[in-house]
């Protein structure tokens, strides 16, 4: 192994914007971040959940609009051809 190749492999403290502070080792001696597993809404019970049945019902809605739009115009375009 060659000498003084490697960086140096401390303690190092992680600090988080909500006060937690998380101890390990790396080549920097502290390092901030700005969420944790102390303050995310995934880990702290405080997800919001996307409404996906209500995207789904707009959709429904809006595709029962379009067919609807599709046979009227299917029904005003036979008339005139029966005519």
């Amino acid at each position: 192994m060659k000498a003084d190749l490697h960086p140096e492999y401390a303690e190092s403290s992680i600090r988080c914007a909500c006060g937690n502070e998380i101890k390990t080792r790396s080549t920097k001696p502290t390092m901030l971040i700005g969420i944790c597993n102390e303050c995310h809404p995934f880990y702290t019970g405080q997800q919001k959940f996307v409404d996906t049945a209500g995207r789904v019902d707009k959709f429904q809605q809006r595709l029962a609009k379009t067919k609807a739009a599709r046979e009227a115009a299917a029904d005003k375009k036979s008339k005139k051809k029966s005519l």
